[in-house]
């Protein structure tokens, strides 16, 4: 499977534009019944020559060394990248690497297709990504994982084997799984689309006989690497629970089943944020006249959010406002006076800017005004200073809980490297405008987006239903956020 995204790649040229051809290319690959002799005869030498005489660059990789003291042979090394030019003959053909050409081997080589430019036609540069993702970096990097278990594993005494070590070593760069199992979904619906025509049904076979790959279709293979990544963790337990305490490789097993573990962890942690996305960017289209740049541009998770009263300066009145906040940015929204479902948007504090002032209960001297359950923002830069009331002191606590917290994943994430691409921010935009113009709800409305984060800071005593209670100033409790779900009818 590692090797399957150059194949449809290159392969591209080897169908012509009719569909009458690539159903001729197609028999001749079925035909053959996949029993190849060897790389270089059958159906896939046939295509490999079709392939070469459409002008196309193809590619076959070395398996075995070929050392050689003829001038007129190629000499290269296992895992060398051969650049085919003839293969009309079924045991030798002609090739180059770099600025050396000769014959070598048919045998010697497994062909595969690498790069193809000529049929732009059929596939966009963004398509391929989408298909395919890294799964070429994951391939590389499995080889060399590859090549260290195969050094670790004892032969002749298997038993004494001790392959814990390879998974600590390489358990940072099995994080480029990630990337890919987050771009699957996008792969799959990429596939579905274009395999509705049969231009592009007839040429994804034609790849897989040529690889000589087992029937399974194309999206049964890009699923591969998800499955490989989840396995590892099932696979470390089962062989720590066969492995002796005393043996030497049991504490790398058993610490190399927990870093997988991890990894397994932070992969799924990734999803969950890139699913998230897709909740901010419907929240964001539900809020009334928002300004300025998405909260995407900066943004990828909801930290925390709740009512608090605001005063920017002296003498300014306390304004009660809907906080919401999200890594790198406090945004800032005010209530509809009717409609108390209904948001507008009023201003945003750069958190990155700013240092977090708890602030006693009293007379504040910045502000001449007596506080309670208070903190300030105070921006580094401009000594501006943003004065915040909570309701309670177990409220004001956890917004200062949630500025740390905003902290350590503003950090985190530039420790692990988690970034959102500029593809998935615009995708998740344009899919909440066009939920927008469609006519349906503009997203969720805004509580049950609140109601549904994970606020990791928050009690498990207390219940989310009173953690979120949003009590106006100078009103007797009320059920209205119980029985919201009343005015439904309403909400158009």
């Amino acid at each position: 499977w590692p090797s399957c995204g150059s194949n449809e790649r290159s392969s591209q040229t080897a169908l012509t534009d009719d569909v009458g051809s690539e159903e001729d290319l197609y028999e001749d690959f079925r035909s053959s019944n996949h029993r190849y002799g060897h790389p270089g005869g059958g159906g896939e030498q046939l295509a490999i020559n079709e392939l070469i005489s459409d002008g196309s660059v193809v590619y076959a990789e070395a398996l075995w060394d070929h050392v050689t003291m003829d001038d007129q042979e190629l000499g290269f090394k296992a895992g060398d990248v051969i650049e085919v030019m003839d293969a009309t003959n079924k045991e030798w053909w002609w090739g180059r690497i770099l600025d050396s050409e000769g014959w070598f081997p048919a045998s010697f080589v497994r062909g595969y297709i690498k790069q193809c430019r000529k049929r732009a036609d059929m596939f966009t540069e963004e398509q391929l990504k989408t298909i395919f993702g890294n799964i070429e970096d994951i391939y590389r990097c499995q080889k060399k994982f590859v090549k260290a278990l195969e050094k670790k594993f004892n032969k002749d005494h298997p038993h004494l084997s001790e392959v814990g070590s390879c998974f600590l070593e390489y358990q940072t760069e099995f994080q480029i799984y990630s990337e890919y199992c987050n771009n699957h979904p996008n792969a799959c619906m990429e596939l579905s689309r274009l395999t509705k025509v049969n231009k592009y049904v007839y040429f994804f076979e034609a790849c897989r006989l040529l690889q000589k790959m087992i029937d399974i279709s194309l999206d049964g293979f890009l699923l591969t690497p998800v499955q490989k990544i989840c396995k590892y963790p099932l696979q470390l337990a089962e062989l720590l629970k066969y492995t002796n305490p005393q043996h030497r490789d049991f504490k790398d097993v058993e610490a190399a089943l927990n870093a997988m573990k991890n990894v397994a962890r932070l992969i799924n942690e990734r999803k969950r944020r890139l699913e998230n996305i897709d909740k901010i960017a419907q929240w964001q289209s539900s809020i009334e006249d928002w300004e300025g740049e998405d909260v995407l541009v900066r943004s990828s998770e909801l930290i925390y959010s709740g009512e608090l009263a605001k005063i920017s300066h002296p003498q300014a009145k306390s304004q009660q406002r809907m906080f919401f906040l999200f890594d790198h940015q406090l945004v800032c929204c005010k209530k509809d006076l009717l409609r108390r479902d209904i948001l507008y948007y009023k201003s945003r504090i750069n958190m990155d800017d700013m240092e977090i002032l708890d602030v006693e209960d009293g007379k504040d001297k910045d502000f001449n005004i007596s506080v309670k359950n208070a903190f300030k923002l105070h921006c580094r830069d401009t000594e501006e200073v943003h004065l915040f009331c909570a309701k309670k002191p177990e409220q004001k606590q956890r917004w200062l809980k949630a500025f740390e917290n905003e902290r350590r994943q503003v950090q985190l994430d530039q420790e692990t490297g988690f970034s959102i691409t500029e593809v998935q921010k615009k995708q998740a935009m344009l899919n909440a405008s066009k939920q927008h113009h469609a006519g349906k709800p503009k997203g969720e409305p805004y509580y049950d987006f609140l109601m549904r984060q994970k606020h990791p800071t928050l009690p498990t005593t207390l219940p989310q239903q009173q953690v979120f209670m949003l009590a106006e100033p100078k009103r007797k409790p009320s059920n209205f956020w119980q029985n919201i779900s009343r005015l439904t009818p309403f909400r158009k």
